[in-house]
């Protein structure tokens, strides 16, 4: 399971830390954070309990929890250095990490052995990185065909065991791998993404930005070009040197102005060659060697060029499909994407009290109380922020934007509706009942091996291999439910943001249907809040609604709400309240029958509501 940001952020609640064994030392986890995980994962157990392993077993018939790593190698852990690379990509994408992260099937690592340096690292990362390694790459791991383009555009599959078979030149370009991983982590720093973490943007940090970026990139695309001349050499695909001795002395280079695209640039012009290489990279077609570069770098570019024409094997190397193509989302979509993401975060702080961008390794703890808002009122807060305002602005790209209209549209794509049969087809709803039965068989089973956790002389104590027999009997295997599909859901959105496992990723609750009279516009809380937050907040609602004089059919739904709440505050939240008397969940399942009872419905009405 991958958990999206909201679940992060409904399970930090508090800054009380504890430890858990990482690399061997420790990773400060906060407790409230582990508690929630579990709670999350939890919904998911009998999926987790019943994954396969090698041999056709269980996770559990191999004797492992059900949440425990199913193929985790803890040796492989020790040592945090790794070379990450994409799984299936067009091209290759080999990165040097050190922060230890733990990767799924999607980005394979390579590992070296436990004494091997930095260096030996990137004397592998910049071989991998080549055109010369592509090269073979295309000739050795499996297609998965993809863009129709041009050979450039097909996938192919980074297979491991074919992976071990690629030679190792006993020269390596490792000055220029130093460089080239230096600016690789540069200029992810200057990325619209990376902006909005510093400080809040503004339409001049943002021209910056895009300027050093840029700067960056086109030094990164020249380095490249004498990191593959160089493999040319130390593969003897040819005997001559042709690359700059100084790095320092390689100007900047633009895409299109690389010496194989100055070559098809020329065919173009001749009609010998028709390619949407330059259209698909956003480049201009050059035909001449920039006569802006300095002498010793034009005359090495001539002689790459005269070497391409006269040199078979070169000629064969230096084509597209073997060359790193740079390309990169358009930066007006990033900086679009990075300043919508500032805003909702924003918004979620209007909401909780936490500042998400001020937050780095340790979470802020939410400061404002649960409550159901409007869009509108969200909206008259916001009016003051004046950093919102200015970012809005540029996001919006004009001054006399509508707040409120804004508000609504960023809540709608980051939000998901409080009742399942606002967010499910009917299909959808099928397959939710099926969850909704395993959660209940699960809890059979919780409350079965709590009893293993009485006194030996307590009536209901149960010895844990009594308890195995019990759950046997008395409830036997669970049903492992259906993943949810794209058209289970009622909008793409909630797909987007749900997944195959209905796991909540969305930052915001909706509540479709419990608009004031006064305001029309989307009621919402933040989905940050725990169940038992979120009870609170709606049920306050719920009064506020009954004392402005609502219709029995308006509240119905709110009270449905409710309910869909109170197994989980049986389970989570049921510890006994001070000050009414009795576990949450026991006091908001008793509310929703009374308040039913007032409307006269009952419990199951709401249920087929």
């Amino acid at each position: 399971m991958i958990l999206g940001d909201s679940v992060r952020d409904w399970a930090i609640q508090d800054t009380t830390a504890c430890l858990f064994p990482y690399n061997s030392g420790f990773l400060v986890v906060n407790e409230n954070y582990k508690n929630r995980l579990f709670r999350i994962l939890w919904q998911g157990r009998t999926t987790l309990a019943n994954n396969k392993m090698f041999g056709g077993k269980t996770k559990v018939e191999c004797g492992l929890n059900w949440y425990e790593y199913g193929r985790l190698n803890v040796k492989k852990l020790v040592i945090p250095d790794s070379i990450c690379f994409a799984f299936v990509v067009t091209h290759n994408h080999f990165v040097y990490d050190v922060s230890g992260s733990i990767s799924n099937r999607s980005t394979p690592v390579i590992k070296l052995k436990s004494d091997s340096k930095q260096n030996q690292h990137l004397d592998l990362v910049a071989l991998l990185n080549s055109s010369a390694a592509l090269f073979w790459a295309r000739q050795t791991l499996f297609s998965k065909r993809g863009d129709p383009v041009g050979r450039w555009g097909e996938f192919i599959e980074w297979d491991g065991t074919k992976l071990k078979q690629f030679p190792i030149a006993e020269k390596k370009p490792l000055e220029l791998a130093k460089r080239l991983d230096a600016l690789g982590k540069d200029i992810g720093g200057f990325l619209p993404s990376a902006l909005i973490k510093r400080h809040t943007p503004t339409r001049e940090a943002i021209a910056e930005a895009e300027i050093r970026h840029t700067q960056i990139r086109r030094q990164m695309i020249a380095l490249q070009e004498e990191l593959d001349w160089q493999c040319y050499n130390f593969y003897k695909i040819t005997d001559q040197k042709l690359w700059m001795p100084d790095p320092n002395d390689v100007p900047l280079v633009n895409l299109g102005e690389r010496a194989f695209e100055i070559v098809m640039a020329r065919k173009m012009a001749k009609g010998e060659l028709e390619t949407v290489w330059f259209e698909r990279h956003g480049s201009t077609p050059v035909t001449e060697i920039p006569c802006h570069w300095p002498d010793a770098y034009l005359t090495l570019v001539e002689r790459r060029i005269h070497l391409m024409e006269t040199n078979r094997n070169i000629q064969l190397i230096e084509q597209p499909e073997y060359k790193r193509r740079w390309a990169m989302e358009p930066w007006d979509k990033q900086v679009s994407a990075a300043l919508e993401q500032w805003l909702l975060n924003r918004l979620e702080c209007a909401l909780s009290g936490r500042d998400l961008m001020r937050e780095e390794e340790a979470p802020q703890p939410a400061t404002k109380e649960p409550r159901l808002i409007s869009c509108a009122q969200l909206a008259d807060q916001l009016r003051a922020d004046k950093e919102f305002l200015q970012v809005a602005e540029i996001y919006k790209g004009r001054a006399d934007f509508g707040i409120v209209n804004l508000v609504e549209d960023l809540v709608s794509k980051e939000s998901v509706p409080f009742l399942p049969a606002l967010r499910y087809k009917p299909s959808g709803l099928r397959k939710r009942k099926d969850w909704e039965y395993t959660w209940e068989m699960q809890r059979k089973e919780d409350a079965i091996d709590q009893r293993t956790k009485l006194s030996k002389d307590h009536p209901d104590y149960l010895a844990v291999q009594d308890a195995e027999r019990v759950k046997n009997e008395q409830i036997g295997p669970i049903p492992v439910p259906l993943k949810y599909q794209a058209n289970d859901f009622a909008k793409s959105s909630y797909w987007k943001l749900r997944g195959k496992l209905d796991v909540p990723k969305e930052r915001f609750v909706s509540y479709l249907g419990c608009e004031r009279d006064t305001d029309q516009t989307l009621v919402i809380t933040w989905a940050g809040w725990d169940h038992l937050q979120q009870a609170k907040a709606l049920a306050a609602y719920v009064e506020e609604a009954k004392n402005s004089g609502w219709e029995a059919d308006r509240i119905l739904p709110m009270l449905a709400g409710l309910q869909e709440l109170v197994p989980w505050l049986r389970q989570w939240h049921n510890e006994k309240d001070p000050a009414y008397g009795i576990g949450m969940g026991d006091f908001f399942a008793d509310y929703v029958v009374e308040e039913a009872r007032l409307l006269g419905k009952t419990v199951e009405d709401l249920k087929a509501s």
